[in-house]
């Protein structure tokens, strides 16, 4: 059975997982890829856990701790993809997807299924723990994008995002948003108003250089609209100015 506490481990609290190794989740049912991970890691010095499906990855992270997941898509008894809809049910853990598949629409997939990125086989070593540092990074320092404005409440209309708890409210009611999600709206909510091109919101949120990021912003900015808007296709908050980028309207 898991306690509320862990559970709360979801939203991070600054100051507090810093104290403990940070702890990453490799799956993948080819176990000499998940061996070659989990040395990688250990040798950044991550504490590793291991499965090999994902039934076995949902068990793992129901009863430990767990900062960041890389999760292979084509496992037996249950694949990544369904296991992160499974995830994503509860938890805002970065995912990291692992997939032989490199096609633009399969990267899109997996991001709007709750991935917060996605590497193809055969990877380089170096890219993917550059790339687990990056959501750790935003994961375990509760989203800073490096804002000098820092004031706890930062709202427009009903929008209402806590930068202390790093929750957002819209209408007074509670909205659940993964890491990589919610470094998107509070960027955009510290400036509202303003249009950020994707490949800005990118380098800002995602910490790397931008490189044909289009697809990927717009699954994130897509999965937040369908959050807090009414009528995701006619939205009133987040929008699109085409051909420039995004932003949140200021009310």
């Amino acid at each position: 059975m898991v306690s509320n506490e862990r559970l709360d481990l979801e939203v991070p609290l600054r100051g507090v997982v810093w104290m403990e190794k940070q702890r990453v989740l490799v799956v993948d049912d080819d176990r000499e890829i998940v061996n070659a991970i989990a040395i990688n890691l250990q040798n950044e010095g991550y504490k590793v856990l291991k499965a090999y499906n994902g039934l076995e990855a949902l068990d793992i992270i129901n009863s430990q701790t767990v900062h960041l997941i890389i999760l292979d898509v084509m496992m037996p008894q249950m694949d990544g993809l369904s296991a992160t809809l499974k995830i994503r049910d509860k938890r805002n853990i970065p995912i990291i997807i692992l997939s032989a598949k490199s096609e633009d629409t399969d990267k899109v997939l997996g991001l709007s299924m709750g991935a917060d990125d996605y590497v193809t086989k055969p990877f380089n070593s170096m890219e993917l723990m550059a790339r687990v540092k990056s959501q750790l990074r935003r994961y375990m320092t509760l989203g800073d994008i490096n804002m000098r404005d820092k004031s706890n409440i930062l709202q427009s209309g009903g929008l209402c995002f806590d930068v202390e708890s790093r929750t957002l409210t819209v209408d007074g009611e509670p909205v659940s948003l993964t890491a990589t999600e919610t470094g998107i709206v509070e960027l955009l909510l510290r400036h509202p108003g303003r249009i950020f091109p994707a490949e800005e919101i990118y380098e800002r949120v995602w910490g790397e250089p931008a490189y044909r990021v289009e697809n990927t912003v717009m699954v994130h900015i897509r999965r937040i609209r369908e959050k807090i808007e009414i009528d995701p296709k006619n939205p009133k908050y987040l929008k699109v100015v085409w051909g420039i980028g995004y932003k949140i309207e200021r009310y």
